[in-house]
């Protein structure tokens, strides 16, 4: 990676962890710890199959350490990870292999069951690496480490190519926000606590990273608050990562707070959390909770809130996901001019991170936002979302916000279906955390809301649809909502 005193690139730099000390644990996993050895033997039989730099090599990601040795060992021959979620169906992922083309297939030997061309196979960490057919001739991607699907919140998913150069620098700006900024190649102490799917890019970003820099981590394979606290409890990170989601489920849990009497603050990001839950779990368990703002097309964060500015600024700023992270730089601009507006005005969101190598170039985005005199900004919602009723503008977050305001609601989700005569109403789906009635609901929007932004209708589900990083998926919040009109 390179770095203040690295002078490696990424798939050299972790090369070169896993070589430190192979009989060091490196990845607790289902109760077992799995060396740096064994994880990096792994990564390099992975690496002696991929034919040259920018072959693209389909990985089919669980959170497993043989997923990880995978990855690796892509990035450490130069090669293209296109990550594919098999969680998704043997069906569904034969016809999205045979669209990407790639060269080779990766993955545990139950999911390539069925999958045509080469594919490379492998149970554990420390089993042989069998190969299966000839790579085949696809185009190569030099100079992408992952092809990274987006959410896929709001519509189909795209691909969006991450650069080596841009991990490398994310990774080495990352060290900003870290007590101990050294950036050798060592093996360091602490474990970490991972339990972000590996097929999103926060779950990659946080395996990658303790992989650069040389630190143990437990793999959970799944969220569940049991295990996420038993490995809290055992591990005593000093920051943990969860998203909106799961803090939900955690702040909803009957957790002493001794539980987490090691941890000093949760990174929370991926979609929003409202500033009343974050005080909640703050109040419950102690910990200050740093929200953050970040997109797959910019290999991850952006802005973000750090333990100084929350203990300076939170009161005045809460609800704000923080400022722009170093080497970035955050502005909003007219939707209709593209002028760029003065502080507290909202509209478009533009980025000009330093991860991208984009020089003076800003990125536009489809969030709107306002950014205040202090820097600190606050998303508002996103302008393709936008809900258009009889001439007027809703924006879907506005009304979610409400919503979960209410004591009894864990989590809600506001959409937009087509209406005859005003053009498209707003309609809502709410998954709670105690007895609540839709009418009581409604009661409640009434007295925060205009008329015309309140929605028509609010079902009450037992779990919102999700993507497989926890995002509310709402695409299908569309389809069960506008099934029953």
């Amino acid at each position: 990676m390179s770095g203040p005193g690295s002078g490696r690139t990424l798939g050299e730099r972790s090369a070169a962890v896993t070589a430190l000390d192979p009989d060091r644990p490196a990845i607790e996993f289902q109760g077992r710890w799995w060396t740096w050895g064994e994880l990096g033997a792994t990564a390099e039989a992975v690496a002696a199959h991929v034919p040259e730099p920018g072959t693209r090599v389909a990985v089919l990601l669980r959170n497993s350490p043989v997923s990880v040795a995978f990855v690796l060992g892509v990035l450490r021959a130069g090669g293209c990870v296109v990550t594919v979620n098999p969680h998704r169906g043997a069906e569904r992922v034969r016809a999205e292999i045979a669209a990407l083309r790639p060269a080779l297939v990766a993955g545990g030997p139950a999911d390539l069951v069925g999958l045509p061309g080469a594919v490379l196979a492998a149970d554990e960490l420390g089993a042989p690496v069998e190969a299966r057919g000839t790579a085949a001739a696809a185009e190569p991607r030099p100079g992408v480490a992952v092809q990274m699907l987006t959410s896929g919140t709001t519509g189909p998913p795209k691909r969006v190519d991450l650069s080596y150069r841009m991990l490398e620098r994310v990774f080495a700006g990352a060290k900003h926000y870290e007590g101990n900024r050294d950036s050798a190649v060592r093996l360091r102490s602490g474990i970490a606590v991972v339990n972000a799917p590996l097929v999103h890019l926060g779950g990659l970003f946080r395996v990658l990273q303790c992989v650069v820099d040389g630190r143990s981590f437990a793999l959970l394979e799944r969220f569940t608050v049991e295990a996420w606290a038993d490995a809290v409890r055992r591990h005593r990170p000093a920051t943990v990562s969860l998203v909106p989601a799961a803090l939900r489920m955690v702040l909803d849990a009957d957790l002493d707070p001794s539980d987490l009497r090691s941890v000093r603050s949760v990174v929370c990001g991926t979609a929003p959390l409202s500033a009343d839950d974050a005080d909640a779990f703050t109040g419950k368990y102690g910990v200050p909770v740093l929200v953050s703002y970040a997109a797959t097309e910019f290999g991850g964060g952006v802005a973000g809130w750090n333990l100084a500015d929350h203990q300076r600024y939170w009161s005045t700023k809460r609800g704000s996901v923080g400022r722009a992270h170093a080497g970035c730089a955050l502005r909003v601009v007219s939707s209709e001019t593209g002028a760029v507006l003065p502080p507290d005005q909202p509209g478009l969101l533009e980025v000009r991170a330093a991860q991208l190598g984009t020089g003076d170039e800003w990125i536009r985005t489809t969030d709107l936002a306002r950014i205040d005199a202090d820097g600190f900004v606050w998303i508002l919602g996103r302008a393709d979302q936008a809900i258009i009723r009889g001439g007027f503008k809703i924006l879907p977050d506005d009304v979610r916000a409400v919503l979960e305001r209410h004591p009894a609601v864990r989590a809600a989700a506001v959409v937009g279906l087509p209406d005859r005569r005003l053009g498209a109403v707003p309609v809502a789906a709410v998954e709670i955390r105690a007895p609540v009635t839709a009418d009581d609901l409604a009661a409640h929007v009434s007295t925060q809301l205009a008329p015309y932004e309140r929605p028509v209708e609010i079902r009450i589900v037992d779990a919102l649809p999700r993507t497989p990083s926890a995002k509310v998926d709402l695409g299908a919040v569309r389809a069960l909502l506008g099934g029953g009109r």
